[in-house]
């Protein structure tokens, strides 16, 4: 047994060792995040529910492209909407980029839209997308696309994330993780 494991606790956290102090730092950082992690899952909106339209406000949202235009969510209305988040540091996002881009060649005409929504930097966006182009509209959602996959029924903010929504605006599905092949050709059938 050494001297540090034989210290008697004291109220002066400053005269512990340095073995319980950061033990004791860890914990109260533990709890302080367990009590805002509680406070904000206490304090957020449900998620709108399936065969419900998205919460206020939705269609009025808009977001810049990579290509530095403004994308609208008002221009995606009235028709099947796929939007998928997404992030370049996200293996499985990237994995079915490719899948979700042929569903959109293979559908647009039968008026199907996708929009990707990127939870990433604009730059990093920018690159991967000089290196691998998407025939669907990009938007550069940010920080606060998280707070949207929620309000859409991802509260981990967990990616990749999906939501269909249909012509009339509800939402008809969301897959949280990876997307397959069985998942599209499920949706397509939506309307």
């Amino acid at each position: 047994m050494t001297d540090t494991d034989s210290a008697p606790l004291t109220a002066d956290p400053l005269s512990l060792p340095t073995s319980r102090r950061g033990l004791l730092a860890g914990a109260g950082l533990l709890a302080a995040a367990a009590g805002t992690g509680l406070a904000w899952w206490q304090s957020r909106e449900p998620a709108a529910a399936l065969g419900a339209e998205p919460f206020d406000g939705f269609w009025k949202l808009q977001w810049a492209t990579p290509q530095g235009a403004s994308l609208a969510m008002q221009s995606f209305r009235g028709q099947p909407l796929l939007i998928n988040f997404w992030a370049t540091w996200c293996p499985p996002c990237i994995e079915e980029l490719p899948l979700i881009n042929r569903f959109f060649e293979k559908n647009k005409d039968k008026g199907w839209q996708v929009l990707g929504l990127a939870i990433d930097q604009p730059s990093a966006v920018a690159a991967f997308l000089n290196k691998m182009p998407l025939g669907f509209p990009v938007g550069l959602a940010g920080a606060d696309g998280s707070a949207l996959a929620g309000q859409l029924g991802n509260p981990s903010g967990s990616l990749p994330f999906s939501v269909v929504l249909g012509s009339g605006g509800t939402i008809l599905q969301r897959k949280l993780g990876r997307l397959t092949p069985g998942d599209l050709d499920l949706w397509a059938q939506l309307k």
